[in-house]
């Protein structure tokens, strides 16, 4: 817990949505953070004589729920927004690879800083990214990535994405762009070493994360697993997309994608797959049996014409599940709180129709699951005394959400909400709806110069 001298911020007269275990909820509430931590929540005012109390919020009007937790996505792409928009996730990579392979350690902090700063402002406080493409020679990619989530004051997970697959051992990506199977694990370990904290209240944590089946060897993605339970973090890679890929694993390696990852100790508690379009029963039951979690990128999916996960499916065998935005190349808009109402809209066109997700199965998602994915449950992702304090404060009052009387209703289905306040380990990094860490017409401007330079170097080779 928080020391005794720990200064408090309370906030009250707010509705709360704790997402805890039984969904707890108080239709006027209040919430105490003590340095980094909730000291408490519950119904009414907060308690009298609190000591060290800095500063008081009157949050009438405003819905109060976790920080949103994003579970998977490609910063990098914030820069190539906009383009192969009427492709599939196959045509779409070799469109854009070629562009990609150029990225650069100035253009992936820029758009990582792009990406951050559009989650954040819309109410998430743990992000991550999945960053798998090295070119030769561009720079220290994953040390920059890591400065930009340091600046904007959220809570982060580098998943040190690789590929050792290039074009002349059939993968897509153009080989300067892809690392050697040594050079992978050396420069992810490395990663690990420098970067990755594991106490309880870390703000930068580091996963292994292989890119996909068909961009990466048999061998990475073995030893990688290897290397991951060794150094004893986490595992991200992208799983069972798209048709092709179940196709692609069928013809090389005699299995399907879920049989597959298991072959090479890629199922387990400590590992997450995004997307997971396409599972039949045996799959979703392989994960649940495994406690293997799944990052579901409902817009992305829909962008690239995947087709819909069985996320009711998955929930309901007891599969950990998250939301992601996935790379802003295949969701241009870059915010996870637009998630929350298309992963319910878009699973209702799925078998379970208007049973497959509630408002508040769509908001445990994109929180507690999230949290639950990314191995923090603990920590974050629900409302509760003791963990830490990543908070946001939705305002509720204004014309498009004042007449729906259930805030938790009008948060997930209503139009995007605004962020009045938004606290990540106590301290506040978004204020009506403006960041406070970072200047973001300077983040636009750097953006878009730097989306034009990797346009022009493109076209240039």
């Amino acid at each position: 817990m928080a020391p005794p001298a720990a200064q408090r911020i309370v906030i009250e007269n707010c509705a709360i949505a704790t997402v805890d275990a039984t969904d707890t909820e108080y239709a006027s509430g209040h919430l105490v953070l003590a340095g980094n931590r909730i000291e408490s929540v519950g119904a009414g005012r907060a308690p009298e004589g609190l000591r060290n109390v800095a500063r008081r919020i009157d949050a009438t009007g405003h819905l109060a729920t976790p920080g949103l937790v994003n579970t998977h996505h490609h910063f990098y792409q914030w820069i190539t927004r906009g383009l192969a928009t009427d492709h599939n996730l196959f045509d779409w990579l070799v469109a854009l690879y070629p562009t990609w392979a150029r990225i650069d350690e100035r253009m992936t902090c820029t758009a990582a800083q792009g990406s951050l700063a559009m989650m954040a402002r819309g109410g998430v406080t743990t992000a991550m990214d999945h960053h798998y493409i090295h070119p030769r020679g561009a720079g220290d990619l994953s040390g920059a990535i890591i400065r930009a989530a340091a600046e904007t004051g959220v809570r982060f997970t580098l998943a040190r994405g690789s590929m050792d697959r290039g074009e002349k051992d059939g993968g897509l990506p153009p080989d300067f762009a892809v690392e050697t199977l040594d050079g992978a694990l050396a420069a992810t370990e490395e990663t690990v070493r420098q970067h990755h904290d594991a106490s309880f209240d870390a703000m930068t944590q580091v996963a292994v994360a292989p890119c996909s089946p068909f961009s990466v060897s048999t061998e990475l993605m073995r030893e990688a697993a290897e290397l991951a339970r060794r150094l004893g973090v986490r595992l991200h890679t992208h799983g069972s997309e798209t048709v092709q890929e179940e196709k692609f694993c069928h013809e090389q390696f005699g299995m399907g994608p879920t049989d597959y990852f298991e072959s090479t100790g890629w199922l387990g508690e400590d590992v997450w797959m995004a997307h997971c379009v396409h599972m039949n029963d045996s799959d979703i039951a392989a994960f649940a049996r495994t406690g293997t979690g799944v990052a579901h990128c409902p817009s992305s999916n829909a962008r690239l014409a995947a087709g819909i996960a069985r996320v009711p499916d998955m929930l309901k065998a007891g599969v950990p599940v998250g939301l992601g935005v996935d790379g802003t190349a295949s969701n241009e808009s870059g915010e996870l709180h637009t998630e929350l109402r298309n992963a319910l809209l878009i699973n209702r066109l799925g078998a379970h129709r208007e049973a497959a997700l509630t408002a508040r199965q769509a908001l445990r998602l994109g929180t507690f699951g999230g949290a639950r994915v990314l191995g923090r449950a603990d920590q974050i992702g629900s409302l509760e005394p003791g963990k830490l304090a990543d908070v946001v404060l939705w305002r509720m009052d204004t014309l498009a959400h004042a007449s729906i009387a259930d805030p938790v209703t009008a948060l997930v289905l209503g139009a995007a909400a605004p962020v009045t306040a938004s606290f990540v380990d106590g301290r506040q990094i978004v204020e009506n709806g403006r960041l406070l860490t970072v200047d973001e017409d300077a983040v636009a401007r750097a953006t878009r110069e730097e989306a034009r330079r990797l346009a022009r170097i493109t076209a240039e080779t």
